[in-house]
């Protein structure tokens, strides 16, 4: 089965691109379009409502693109819009959210951490999934103000620094050994992360499992491209010098009202 039309991936702005990036290693003729909703970032503040709307505005966006899957590269859109969007429309959809599984099946000291957007810790997905798990003690943490500094192009500040050291210091009081970034820009911050924390936690994020679930709906239900080569093609409606540096500047971005 073949199929050359794009694969479509929105986030509320350009942390989304680190599970870009695992689709596109895994999957690199593929052509990608990404969505970068970067002048409503950060979702996690917002109400359920406000995310449906907004996730609803980015579908259909790609979808006049003619996308054959959607992955929804966000947490708060995943746990707040994936059952809306799916019942709404007629395209297969991939969504992220915090890997707890693999982090509490693995956990020694049955002690895991979670970094991650109030909108995501709020959801009813994210607590479903939760108390699943009653053996472990989950640490939830909201990264307040991280994705609004990574948007702004602020990763290494100093303001940075001192936000993940408060947050992530009594995770390491109460004894984890997994730290879960429930938040698709998080992995941005892996460098910072490993400096504060102790070697042996370990840190999960989502962005290799959604590419090789793309990977399954692709072969199973969609199509891959029998195209030899695609150049992805990076959307944003805000501040496109941000996006561009993300990508070190690799690709064209296109700046446009959607």
């Amino acid at each position: 089965m073949t199929n050359n039309n794009p694969i479509g991936i929105f986030d509320s702005g350009i942390g989304g691109t680190s599970i870009w990036s695992e689709i596109h290693a895994l999957l690199p003729h593929e052509k990608t379009i990404y969505l970068a909703d970067s002048k409503n970032a950060p979702y996690g503040q917002r109400t359920k409502d406000e995310i449906v709307a907004l996730s609803k505005k980015n579908v259909e966006f790609l979808l006049e693109n003619n996308c054959k899957l959607i992955v929804v590269a966000c947490n708060t859109a995943t746990t707040n819009a994936i059952t809306e969007l799916r019942s709404d429309y007629n395209v297969p959809f991939i969504g992220i959210e915090p890997a707890i599984k693999p982090a509490a099946n693995n956990s020694q000291t049955q002690v895991i951490g979670i970094l991650a957007t109030q909108g995501t810790l709020n959801s009813e997905l994210f607590n479903k999934t939760a108390e699943m798990f009653q053996h472990t003690t989950i640490i939830e943490q909201v990264g307040h103000g991280l994705v609004q500094l990574i948007e702004d192009g602020n990763l290494y500040s100093p303001e940075m620094t001192q936000l993940l050291e408060s947050y992530l210091q009594p995770m390491i009081e109460a004894n984890i050994d997994y730290l879960v970034l429930g938040c698709s820009h998080y992995p941005y911050l892996i460098p910072q992360i490993k400096k504060i924390l102790p070697e042996h936690i370990k840190i999960i994020d989502s962005g290799e499992a959604v590419a090789r679930q793309t990977q399954n709906i692709l072969r199973d239900k969609v199509g891959f491209t029998d195209a030899q080569h695609n150049d992805p093609v990076f959307y944003v409606n805000s501040n496109p010098a941000v996006l561009s540096s993300i990508l070190d500047n690799k690709y064209p971005v296109i700046e446009k009202e959607f």
